[in-house]
């Protein structure tokens, strides 16, 4: 009787907007046990801004010879953040650069691309700037470059791109094609009008599953890397959809995840049905079953990075009952062009150089989880509101969003996209969150400074 062999380490290559990894999850344990990091940089031309493929490619390939070397790797998987996607000709080679898609090329051609996008009701994509929506990019590379439409042979997303790089499989997967892309209908789970009406679905390529197991790795990479000839690639899913696929197997609906990172994304599952707003950047996620999930976003990370940096990160309870007597306030937005408050210019309703680091760190940190609060909200999320990535560590951030939201907020810093990846392959799961539910100290007067908030808003 033949087995399938046990499934221990998994390479997870993550590769985040700000930052790229490539993690070994041991999958008894869903601990990362060894990971290497470098920054995300973008390219600055020519011809226009984009990712630089390469280096990641050869970052890749020093990660998993090291970890093979070291702790032998039994499958590779795949997470990336959205809003991307590969051109590539006849050989599988580059057809043109990655496009960073915060380059706001795409801006020039913006009336053309709004009389030919389809409405929201149809793709759940919210009209987003510069590159936001994949549609727009793949609309302005081709009008603006000619000759690349007849020269490109398929089109990948990117998730699947570093996976056809590994394996020789071209395949797109769901969770990329439904993150406000403007070419997925997620209530159909088909292509949009999009892209017959623009001639690219010939150009697309099949569509797979996030835990499909494509095939083995290529021989030349089996050589570069010492990994076995028959170590399974993984098809690989959206990021914020690897965190919240982390607890779709291991919770019962409702509730929703808020996934941290460059992007903070609120996802309900099996809330309240509501009405949304994409002028509030809200859209329809599709989870790695092809369910549609209403979501929300802002850019808190990169928000909190311009508004903190290097600064310290520590407080003391002295300090959070300063800024509630002070009603130190942070109003949005300081990222204006996406997100619940687009717009609108951030303000300060005290002066920041009479407010010390520690006040600065926590009036910063309730405005990130306000702004999170206004994305549950208007998503219908309901039930434990379970908090991923990086601000899962943040006290003051999760007491204020859980006096807020009058339910439980957990934080699960223990799992996140690479582990949510590394569940793909399959013979594990998620028994739970990692951290008890916050119970704030001092409800009343957060509430109080929640309602005081939304009132100057």
């Amino acid at each position: 009787m033949n087995r399938k062999p046990l499934m221990r380490h998994i390479a997870v290559i993550d590769i985040g907007k700000t930052n790229a990894k490539v993690a070994l999850v041991e999958l008894s344990s869903l601990t990362e046990i060894a990971v290497a990091k470098r920054p995300n940089a973008v390219l600055k031309g020519p011809p226009y801004p984009h990712y630089d493929v390469e280096g990641l490619w050869a970052f890749i390939l020093d990660g998993l010879k090291r970890f093979q070397a070291e702790f032998s790797v039994d499958a590779i998987s795949i997470t990336t953040h959205g809003a991307s996607a590969v051109l590539l000709d006849a050989e599988g080679k580059l057809a043109a650069p990655a496009l960073d898609y915060e380059f706001d090329g795409p801006d020039t051609l913006a009336a053309e691309y709004d009389a030919a996008r389809p409405p929201f009701a149809e793709t759940g994509s919210a009209r987003l700037p510069l590159g936001l929506n994949l549609g727009a990019q793949l609309f302005w590379q081709f009008r603006t470059f000619p000759g690349l439409k007849e020269k490109t042979r398929t089109i990948l997303t990117y998730p699947q791109y570093w996976a056809f790089r590994l394996s020789g499989v071209a395949v797109n997967e769901v969770t990329s094609l439904g993150c406000h892309t403007d070419l997925w209908m997620p209530e159909e789970g088909r292509y949009s009008s999009l892209v017959d009406r623009e001639g690219w679905r010939e150009l697309m390529a099949p569509v797979a599953r996030a835990a499909d197991r494509l095939g083995p790795v290529l021989p030349e990479i089996a050589a570069a890397t010492g990994l076995p000839a028959d170590i399974p690639v993984i098809c690989g899913i959206h990021d914020s959809n690897a965190s919240l696929y982390a607890h779709l197997s291991a919770r019962e609906a409702p509730f929703a995840v808020v996934s941290t990172g460059t992007w903070v994304i609120s996802m309900a599952v099996g809330g309240a049905k509501v009405a949304l707003d994409p002028a509030r950047d809200t859209l329809v996620n599709v989870n790695a079953y092809g369910d549609p999930v209403p979501s929300a976003r802002f850019m808190g990370g990169r928000e909190f990075e311009r508004l903190i940096g290097d600064q310290p990160k520590d407080f003391a309870p002295a300090d959070i009952d300063s800024v509630l007597a002070r009603a130190s306030m942070l109003l949005p937005a300081i990222e204006n062009q996406s997100g619940p408050f687009q717009g609108r210019n951030a303000v300060w309703t005290v002066d920041q150089s009479r407010l010390t680091p520690a006040e600065r760190y926590v009036t910063v940190s309730f405005y990130l989880a306000l702004m999170t609060s206004t994305g549950l909200e208007i998503v219908g999320a309901q039930g434990p509101v379970l908090v991923e990535g990086p601000f899962a560590e943040n006290r003051a951030y999760l007491a204020m969003l859980a006096a807020v939201a009058g339910r439980p907020v957990e934080a699960v810093a223990g799992t996140g996209t690479s582990i949510g990846a590394a569940l793909l392959v399959g013979g594990a799961r998620l028994a739970g969150a990692k951290g008890e539910a916050e119970r704030p100290a001092n409800e009343i007067a957060l509430r109080r400074y929640a309602e005081a908030w939304r009132a100057s808003l």
